[in-house]
């Protein structure tokens, strides 16, 4: 009897021993995977610090960079802000000129010297088709039906020749200290074609960059840069109800003698970028060339 009890309580003694090492190997089991989950974890957290950390000092890079440029900044807009301000008093100047060359005209009478008033009264004749002369102003009138081709800045061949000899006369003694402001006008219907609107948007456009192109000619034809100034109305300035004598670009030349008066030749290329229209057509009209009136803006 005693031995049986002995061998019961030495299995119970077993079991006891067996149960407690499997309990201690899972708890073991466990703290060891909750371990490696933490330094995971950590190694997570450190990571995402350094990242923060990384895009904080980029951050405050940037704010210093923006901070020391802030004076370079303010010294590029002022300075833009004065180019504006000359640009815009240089216009106003050669806008109040004009409107005086106009207003001394209507007096009667010739502003320039004889010999070059006549030299271009004689010039006019010679060239009626394109070219008007009114010499109580002492204005040139290039007529762009005949000067431009259809919807286009870009000058006729037989422009070109024409304003060869004005730069002539305006390059002779008698004249070529005078300055001369290139004025370019148009009629008041809008630009509606769509090829001339690529390089046209509107008559602002258009009258400017004609005045460009007559300016520029008179320049490759040695007519100083320091004597021109170029501006366009577009349609804001009519002088008759007939559409096309508004379609204009006018050489004031003015009773003003620059600072230089020495003419230099410049070759310089055409700042127009209008190109002749390969299909003819104008602004105003899609009509075939041999049905439809000769209108030109």
């Amino acid at each position: 009897m005693l031995a049986r009890k002995l061998q019961w309580f030495g299995l119970a003694i077993i079991s006891f021993s067996l149960t407690g090492c499997v309990t201690s190997t899972d708890k073991y089991n466990a703290l060891k995977l909750e371990n490696e989950s933490l330094q995971k974890q950590l190694g997570d957290s450190d990571a995402q610090a350094r990242a923060e950390r990384a895009r904080a000092d980029a951050y405050a890079g940037r704010l210093k960079a923006m901070d020391d440029g802030s004076g370079s900044q303010t010294a590029l807009l002022s300075n833009v802000m004065n180019q504006n301000d000359t640009l815009k008093a240089q216009l106003a100047d050669v806008q109040a000129r004009y409107e005086k060359a106009l207003a001394d005209g209507s007096r009667g009478g010739s502003v320039l010297p004889t010999v070059v008033s006549d030299a271009l009264t004689t010039f006019a004749n010679q060239n009626p088709d394109l070219v008007d002369f009114d010499a109580a102003r002492g204005m040139v009138k290039f007529k762009t039906d005949f000067t431009f081709a259809l919807g286009s800045a870009v000058l006729t061949d037989k422009a070109k020749s024409v304003i060869q000899r004005f730069a002539q006369i305006l390059n002779s003694d008698a004249a070529k200290g005078y300055e001369l402001m290139v004025a370019g006008h148009t009629d008041s219907a809008p630009v509606s074609n769509p090829e001339t609107k690529k390089l046209h948007p509107n008559n602002w456009y258009l009258s400017s960059h004609r005045a460009i192109s007559v300016g520029d000619q008179l320049m490759s034809n040695g007519v100083g840069a320091q004597r021109l100034a170029v501006v366009g109305y577009g349609d804001q300035r009519p002088i008759s109800a007939n559409a096309a004598q508004n379609r204009r670009v006018e050489v004031m030349i003015l009773p003003t003698t620059v600072r230089s008066t020495v003419v230099t030749a410049k070759k310089t290329p055409s700042a127009a970028p209008a190109k002749k229209a390969g299909n003819g057509l104008n602004k105003d009209t899609i009509a075939p060339l041999d049905t439809r009136p000769i209108l030109n803006k």
